[in-house]
C-alpha cells in the first residue's frame, strides 16, 4: 500500500465531484440501473455506483485491489442496504468462476488497470454465455491532434491519476477480446481536463 493510493483514496470523490454533477451521475444510474442477476462490479473505489443499482439486482459482488479503496468502499457500503460483498482482488485475476455473473459493470475502470486485455478476458471469462457488460470508460479521442496530445501527456496523468492512462483505445479492446456492443453513446467527461474527456458509455454481450 503506497502512500500515493492513500492519498488518491482521500481525495477521490472530492476530485470527482464536478464531473458527478456535470453529467457523470446521470449516465451511472442510466448504466449501472441496468445491472440484474448476479452482478459483479470490478474495480468499485470509494462506491460511487451503490445509490444506482435497482431493484433487479440479486447480489452484487465488488471487487477493488486497492486496500485504501476498499476500505472507503466499505464504509460507503453500509449505508446502502445492497446483498453485496467486497472482495480484494484486480481485475486481470478475478477469483470466481467461469460463466459466474449475470452482468459486470465497469465505471473508469479499463483505464487503469495494469493489463486491459487481461481484464477483459477474465470478464469475459467470468459473465455467462449471452451476459452483459455495462461500461462507461474515458478514451483515446478519435481526433488524431488530440489523441497525440494524450500520447504527450500521459506519462504524466498516470503518475497523478495513480496510474489511469488517458489515451487507451479501450472500445476496440473489448471488441477484440469477444464482447458484441448492444448499446453505445459517445459523450464527454466534463468538468474534467481535456485530455481525459472522450467518454464512451454502453452496453455489450459476450
Amino acid at each position: 500500500m503506497s502512500i500515493g493510493e492513500r492519498l488518491f483514496a482521500g481525495v477521490y470523490d472530492r476530485l470527482m465531484a464536478g464531473e458527478e454533477k456535470a453529467g457523470l451521475a446521470d449516465h451511472r444510474a442510466g448504466i449501472v440501473g441496468q445491472a440484474s442477476g448476479a452482478v459483479l462490479e470490478i474495480g468499485g473505489g470509494t462506491g460511487a455506483n451503490l445509490p444506482y443499482y435497482g431493484a433487479e439486482l440479486q447480489a452484487l459482488t465488488i471487487t477493488e485491489p486497492a486496500e485504501p479503496m476498499a476500505r472507503r468502499l466499505q464504509r460507503k457500503l453500509a449505508e446502502h442496504s445492497l446483498p453485496a460483498d467486497i472482495v480484494l482482488a484486480p481485475a486481470e485475476q478475478l477469483p470466481f468462476d467461469e460463466g459466474s455473473f449475470d452482468t459486470a459493470v465497469s465505471t473508469l475502470v479499463l483505464c487503469t488497470v495494469d493489463n486491459q486485455d487481461r481484464a477483459l478476458s477474465e470478464l469475459r471469462r467470468v459473465i455467462k454465455p449471452g451476459g452483459r457488460l455495462l461500461f462507461i470508460e474515458h478514451v483515446r479521442s478519435d481526433n488524431p491532434r488530440q489523441a497525440r496530445w494524450q500520447d504527450r501527456v500521459n506519462p504524466v496523468h498516470r503518475v497523478i491519476g495513480c496510474g489511469c492512462n488517458c489515451n487507451r483505445n479501450t472500445l476496440d479492446r473489448l471488441q477484440a477480446a469477444g464482447f458484441k456492443v448492444m448499446q453505445l453513446a459517445h459523450d464527454r467527461l466534463h468538468k474534467a481536463p481535456p485530455w481525459v474527456r472522450p467518454l464512451i458509455v454502453g452496453v455489450a454481450q459476450t
